[in-house]
């Protein structure tokens, strides 16, 4: 079955005791038991939902792995992940990422004595010199969030298999329609599905998806103790987003492309940041580990001041902290997303007061690029 099929069909696609195309939500907390000992498989919704198992199942058959698990955010769905680690433990991670994520290493787990490591990831050799006796994982964002560094999650595989070490990706920017990490050799795979696998701006969600059924037993363990799960409505929300993936992402490609060669020629842009760029260091890699560059730009413009005025002059582009959803959402991280990243990490990694995120949604790319030319100045 082709990834344009699957999507759409995702796990058992309809409900089979009623026919129902659109797979039921099962607004229950509870289930009846047939008698004592006896279960029909759900007793309670924090342990198991059947819309819930819907779009878990889903998930996994999408990234090729052996177990899937909804969360309430993709925070959530990383806090998780860490968990299975204990005291002491230490994790090389991705230099540019969200920060959310880096918050969540540094202000939650750091105190629990779980100590990351971050490198640029884009080359094997950094990650090969952070790892010592304590290493247990290496996680990767792949682009990363969000100067759009390529990871080669073939490489750091390989070497992390060799040393007895994890690999978790978070494969958000790209989703299993683009991107497969498992079946480039990673262990786990995380998702914020409030972005691209939602894709409607309308609901929060995270996911994980594990290569093995072991991992999937550890981390069910956490979700069903600590309960952030997903909710029956917003588990349905997801499943019926996934259904539109392939025709959302690749009309967002397409207009990302042209966005992207829009903003390099633009006299008050100074760098543009996308994957499928002929020039990006990353795009013959992605060519040989995806099968698409996704539609996450970032760009620098040549002054500070410019920023203001082309956020407060869009009209079409929403000015909003989020993306992946089919409106076009401009970010400015050094106030929203990277906030929690120290400031002299930032300007190391060019995050800096000049630069924006673009999430390219599915209108018109004729009058998204309208609406950036009157943004930055233009007629």
């Amino acid at each position: 079955m082709r990834k344009e099929t699957e999507v759409v069909r995702g796990y058992r696609c309809i409900d089979e005791k009623t026919g129902a195309i659109s797979f039921p939500i099962y607004q229950s907390a509870t289930f009846r038991h047939p008698g004592l000992n006896e279960s029909t498989g759900y007793d309670y919704s924090r342990t198991q939902n059947p819309t819930r198992e819907e779009l878990e199942k889903t998930i996994a058959k999408l990234e090729g792995g052996a177990e899937g698990l909804a969360f309430s955010t993709g925070m959530a769905a990383i806090s998780a992940v860490i968990s299975i680690f204990k005291p002491g433990d230490h994790i090389v991670v991705s230099d540019d990422l969200y920060g959310g994520t880096y918050r969540i290493f540094e202000e939650i787990y750091g105190k629990y004595g779980i100590k990351a490591t971050y490198v640029d990831t884009q080359d094997l050799e950094n990650i090969k010199s952070a790892v010592n006796e304590n290493t247990v994982a290496l996680f990767i964002e792949t682009p990363s969030n969000p100067i759009m560094k390529v990871t080669d999650i073939g490489a750091v595989s390989a070497y992390a298999k060799e040393k007895g070490l994890l690999t978790i990706v978070d494969n958000t920017f790209l989703t299993p329609y683009y991107q497969k990490p498992i079946a480039l050799g990673a262990d786990i795979v995380v998702h914020s599905a409030t972005k691209y696998l939602g894709g409607h701006n309308d609901t929060l969600a995270g996911l994980v998806v594990t290569a093995g059924a072991e991992l999937g037993e550890q981390i069910r363990f956490i979700q069903n103790s600590v309960g952030a799960v997903l909710a029956p409505f917003d588990s349905w929300l997801i499943l019926r987003g996934i259904k539109t993936l392939g025709v959302r992402l690749d009309r967002q490609e397409q207009n990302a492309i042209e966005v992207a060669n829009w903003l390099k020629s633009h006299e008050k842009v100074d760098q543009v940041y996308y994957v499928g760029l002929p020039d990006h260091p990353g795009y013959e890699l992605s060519k040989e580990q995806t099968s698409g560059f996704g539609s996450m730009i970032s760009f620098t413009v040549v002054d500070e001041s410019i920023v203001s005025e082309v956020l407060g002059r869009l009209k079409l582009i929403f000015f909003a902290e989020s993306l992946g959803g089919v409106e076009s959402l401009m970010t400015y991280p050094l106030t929203q997303t990277h906030a929690d990243i120290p400031e002299e990490i930032r300007e190391r990694l060019g995050v800096n007061s000049r630069l924006l995120r673009l999430s390219v949604g599915i209108e018109s790319s004729e009058d998204i690029i309208e609406d950036l030319q009157r943004a930055l100045g233009g007629e």
